[in-house]
């Protein structure tokens, strides 16, 4: 039988093969999930994605949320699934449990994730928010905000979002206008309008908890004078129970192209004057402090993205295999040749085989970010933590950016290979292509993706996690270079690599001299091929890891052994030398797009 979703043997091979998580076990905060449980876990998982959570995803496009007198309504089989995912407790896998998490590695939630998410992402946006906010009211939050809120949260008892963007302040978040007037009692009286909430107004919980960045009365403009209050829907009563209705008020919600099944929702704040909220953190450090949950919202970003090309890639090779279409190209000429399925026609297989080394290339990437926070969380070396932490954020841009826009290609590929019935809303391919869009768009674009990396991520530490990285993937190039078969592919990463490098300080120092602006109008290209010459590595690492074990194989894991080797093989050889391409294009500095005039641009 076909799979859907994601491929189990390839999200088994990541964790046991690749990053071997069992042997997390052996550290005391993780000594329970040995790879027993952890596959007791990730068989849960799957089992309510495919059969409870996967159903949802076309009625959810299909009904949408609807807005009637201030109210949200969420697709009616929302209702009964969220209450599934509560009761297995799927939330805050990572957290602690005596707030109601797992406390598994977050590569193991990670794994349960990709099945989640690729059933109905628009659905996992309710939870996943949640979780963003609790963490933030867990790292900054007084102990009584976490006695009132944070269990509450975890379980899912109560949702929770996140409020930055304004009408005039969406990237530019420091230009925000909402206001917080302290009370003289330890509240603020909170006002102003907030757009493009995901999850803001709903009827799936009794409450949802705002973290909501406003700027108290006399402090610094930009983001140097915003705070972060915590502002619920319902005021909490003394007994734990959601109380007065606190004006937080739902005006209205998006029509979009896709995640139709989640709110987007434009909200006022205090429009009768009688929204109260509570400071989470210190006076005007309120970014720092948001930047937590938007570091943890752009993996998850990637993750969305990701899952949506991981769908489509299972549709697409199941209905290539089943559709019969043309006779072979090598018995054309035979009138007796009867149709194939369109899997053997090359042009199928080329797209085919790009989809899968690009969607399993993705899910090392995701999954290998989340085991470095593991790997921080099990040392207890100043040094590794700071090691870990550094790749960590070196590699979120790659993998909210570069991730989401090869997730959005990929879903492309997916309606190609159906033909016009992938273009056709009776298959699923068209709504993985419109879900995936805004992946690259909110929680930064990708665009601001591109500048993180160049302006704040290559010469963080003196460069030291970009070593540090370096030094990662040298690691695999060694290892390829002595297993028979991968030295041409290990010797063809090793010139990007050391391209790659070249083109990094080239980068570094172009920004930091009057052609800055050339440099940042090179930083999308950056990113690209970056993150290009990242998946060559986790593509190289998986088929060093298949070469070892291809002799002793069985002829099911041969197959798959088989696999990840000409994965490999077709990225290094097919698209590799085009990321070569460009950056010498980068290196190049070409100034046109920096020093067009305005005007010329045309259109008046």
């Amino acid at each position: 039988m076909a799979q859907v979703i994601a491929d189990r043997r390839d999200v088994e091979f990541v964790l046991h093969e690749q990053l071997e998580v069992g042997k997390l076990s052996k550290q005391p905060k993780f000594a329970e999930f040995t790879k027993k449980t952890v596959d007791l876990i990730i068989n849960e998982a799957r089992n309510l994605a495919v059969k409870e959570i996967l159903p949802t995803r076309k009625e959810g496009d299909e009904q949408g949320c609807r807005f009637e007198n201030g109210q949200v309504k969420v697709p009616e089989s929302f209702h009964r699934v969220y209450e599934l995912y509560r009761e297995g407790e799927w939330l805050a896998m990572t957290e602690d449990p005596e707030w109601g998490g797992q406390g598994m590695p977050r590569s193991v939630a990670l794994a349960a994730a990709d099945y989640f998410n690729g059933a109905n992402y628009a659905f996992i946006m309710y939870p996943g928010l949640t979780h963003g906010a609790g963490k933030l009211v867990e790292e900054f939050g007084t102990e009584e905000q976490k006695r009132i809120y944070l269990k509450n949260m975890y379980t899912g008892k109560w949702t929770g979002t996140m409020l930055l963007t304004e009408p005039e302040a969406g990237s530019d978040v420091g230009a925000l206008t909402t206001t917080a007037v302290p009370n003289g009692d330890g509240t603020y009286s909170i006002s102003g309008n907030k757009i493009f909430i995901s999850s803001g107004e709903h009827d799936l919980t009794e409450n949802i908890i705002h973290p909501v960045l406003a700027r108290i009365e006399g402090a610094p403009e930009g983001t140097k004078g915003i705070s972060l209050f915590l502002v619920p829907k319902f005021r909490v009563n003394p007994d734990g129970s959601p109380g007065e209705f606190n004006d937080v008020v739902c005006t209205g919600i998006e029509h979009k192209m896709g995640i139709h099944g989640n709110a987007t929702c434009s909200l006022t704040l205090g429009g009768k004057g009688n929204c109260i909220g509570t400071l989470l953190g210190e006076e005007n450090k309120g970014m720092r402090a948001m930047f937590l949950m938007m570091n943890e919202a752009r993996a998850l970003v990637g993750m969305q993205g990701f899952s949506c090309a991981s769908a489509s890639f299972m549709n697409a090779l199941s209905y290539a295999r089943e559709r019969v279409q043309g006779k072979h190209l090598l018995k054309m000429a035979d009138p007796d040749a009867r149709a194939v399925p369109i899997i053997q026609h090359p042009d199928i297989r080329r797209m085919l085989l790009k989809m899968k080394c690009m969607v399993e290339g993705m899910r090392s990437l995701l999954y290998y970010h989340g085991y470095l926070d593991d790997l921080k969380q099990t040392t207890d070396s100043a040094e590794e933590k700071e090691k870990y932490q550094g790749m960590i954020e070196l590699l979120t841009p790659i993998v909210k950016g570069y991730v989401t826009d090869r997730a959005f290609d990929m879903c492309s590929e997916g309606i190609h290979i159906y033909g016009g019935y992938g273009y056709i809303s009776e298959y699923p391919q068209e709504q993985l292509l419109r879900d995936c869009k805004i992946t690259q768009i909110y929680e930064g674009t990708n665009g601001i993706q591109a500048m993180d990396l160049l302006g704040r991520k290559l010469g963080m530490k003196k460069g030291k996690p970009v070593m540090d990285l370096l030094g990662e993937m040298n690691k695999t190039l060694a290892e390829a270079k002595a297993l028979s078969g991968l030295e041409d592919f290990a010797a063809d990463l090793e010139k990007a690599v050391n391209k790659l490098g070249e083109v990094g300080i080239h980068m570094g120092t172009t920004a930091m001299s009057p052609k800055v602006l050339n440099a940042f109008g090179f930083a999308y290209p950056f990113m690209d091929v970056t993150g290009d010459v990242v998946m060559a590595w986790m593509l190289l690492w998986r088929a060093a890891i298949a070469a070892r074990k291809m002799e002793k194989a069985k002829k099911k894991d041969a197959a798959f052994y088989e696999g990840q080797i000409k994965g490999a093989e077709f990225f290094i050889k097919t698209l590799l030398p085009i990321t070569l391409g460009k950056m010498n294009a980068i290196l190049m500095n070409n100034g046109a797009a920096v020093e067009i005039s305005e005007d010329a641009f045309g259109g008046k």
